[in-house]
């Protein structure tokens, strides 16, 4: 289930939204992908911003710790009674209701957009492939690059998966975007509470993964 594309869906249209509220509530910055502080963290230690430095050091060690952990519970729990992507799925829950209550404003945006940057890590690490092609649930950019790649390699090879492939990373590119959409609605109208909605899409993956998707494939 945690490969289908209804969860891919639903997630990515969770990374648009993620990208909608940091940006609206919290400062006008995108918590998602880590290039930007990367660029920003270098930029502040040529000015020898030291503070500014640690700002965007934070979210970018976050981002790290995130991915070692996910791939620690994946290797630590792989005999667990739950999947160990769902309880990826509720750390990822409660670390964003924790957020819902954080007051809006100066290093309360820094914090929740660090917490952010925590759950997309733990989520591009835990959710990579639909229908076995790799994507991401939290950024386009490689998901652009891989769709246009299987358009040129249908091109050349007139083989329809291909072809199929890229109407799938495409879509998921407009699930983000659909994400994006109702996060620029619900959070100018709620504000931070608007992060509700992210928890309850978390909350429906985690009871999706439930059914196992190969075993009623055989039944039928």
């Amino acid at each position: 289930m945690s490969e289908t594309y209804i969860v891919a869906a639903i997630l990515a249209s969770a990374g648009g939204f993620l990208d909608a509220y940091s940006y609206i509530v919290r400062g006008h910055v995108f918590a998602n992908a880590q290039t930007g502080n990367i660029v920003l963290l270098g930029m502040n230690f040529f000015d020898r911003d030291w503070l500014g430095c640690a700002k965007y050091l934070m979210p970018i060690l976050m981002f790290v710790a995130g991915v070692l952990l996910a791939d620690r519970m994946r290797i630590k729990l792989a005999n667990s009674a739950l999947h160990w992507r769902q309880y990826i799925i509720l750390i990822e829950a409660v670390v964003l209701g924790a957020v819902v209550f954080m007051p809006v404003g100066g290093g309360a945006d820094l914090i929740a957009n660090t917490l952010i940057s925590f759950v997309c890590s733990l989520q591009v690490e835990s959710f990579r492939k639909v229908h076995s092609i790799s994507f991401a649930t939290t950024m386009c950019t490689g998901n652009l690059r891989t769709a246009t790649e299987h358009v040129s390699l249908y091109i050349t090879e007139k083989d329809r998966e291909h072809l199929k492939a890229a109407f799938k990373l495409y879509g998921i590119i407009a699930f983000f975007v659909l994400g994006v959409i109702i996060g620029s609605l619900l959070c100018r109208a709620l504000e931070r509470a608007g992060l509700i909605f992210v928890i309850i899409q978390l909350i429906a993956v985690f009871v999706l993964m439930f059914i196992d998707v190969e075993r009623s494939e055989k039944k039928s």
